[in-house]
């Protein structure tokens, strides 16, 4: 059950109550809301069709969802949270049992952008800067965090089934791309096999808030020798281990 608050704004009120019901039960009829939470069907309609209009729902085949909009306040808000800080302990981890450069990266519109950085102790480095945008379908960091947003965000955001090349390597269809995302969420991290630089792997996973929801992603790249075949499966061990010292660290 939502739990009602109540303040001198009622509009406000009723509205977030609306998208919290939504958010719980992956969508609602209007019918479901209104039974649901108890509200005025008059008023609640009117309210229904503002949030349309101002893109904080969506409305599809007589379902309402949280509008596209939400993405944007989420981003945002991650970037004025102090993950960056948190984030310093797990990347240090992870560059000191990698020995690569590791990042921390969030979703920003249509790329993923790096907030924070250590560089690799390495005197071969990787280009990277803070404030640097990735593609969503050719870096280790951008699939991981679009692999776990709904599959409209995907299509909204891949409305063509070709994608563009980068390398030899880079998936080329949203089809393949879909089935990749599928394969990142069943084995929780994502691998860039040269696939958005010649010679650049990459690997990244999750970093989730204390709902479960996947709010930022870990990464560590070098050059191909640096991350070979036979140690794949360790490095991943050890970002695995990072990625959930910093989600704890969030949900403490």
């Amino acid at each position: 059950m939502t739990t009602e608050i109540t303040t001198q704004a009622p509009a406000i009120d009723k509205a977030t109550r609306i998208f919290h019901f939504i958010a719980k039960h992956d969508g609602a009829t209007y019918t479901q809301i209104y039974q649901g939470l108890s509200l005025p069907q008059s008023s609640t309609s009117a309210l229904l069709a503002s949030l349309v209009t101002n893109g904080l729902l969506r409305q599809n085949e007589g379902k309402y969802f949280l509008g596209l909009v939400f993405y944007e306040f989420g981003n945002n808000a991650i970037k004025q949270f102090n993950i960056k800080d948190l984030a310093t302990e797990p990347l240090l981890f992870l560059r000191d049992k990698t020995q690569l450069a590791c990042h921390l990266g969030v979703l920003d519109g249509n790329s993923a952008i790096y907030l924070a950085k250590v560089e690799s102790p390495s005197a071969i480095q990787v280009k990277s800067w803070l404030g640097r945008k990735l593609s969503l379908h050719s870096s280790a960091l951008g699939k991981t965090l679009l692999a776990w947003e709904p599959e409209q965000r995907v299509d909204d955001l891949f409305p063509n089934e070709n994608l563009p090349i980068k390398t030899q390597n880079t998936i080329t269809t949203k089809t393949a791309y879909k089935n990749e995302l599928k394969k990142i969420r069943e084995q929780g991290w994502a691998f860039d096999n040269a696939e958005d630089f010649d010679e650049v792997t990459c690997l990244a996973a999750p970093v989730y808030d204390k709902n479960g929801k996947v709010i930022a992603a870990i990464s560590t790249s070098g050059v191909r020798f640096q991350m070979p075949n036979e140690r794949i499966n360790e490095f991943v061990q050890y970002l695995l281990a990072a990625t959930k010292m910093l989600s704890d660290k969030i949900r403490s």
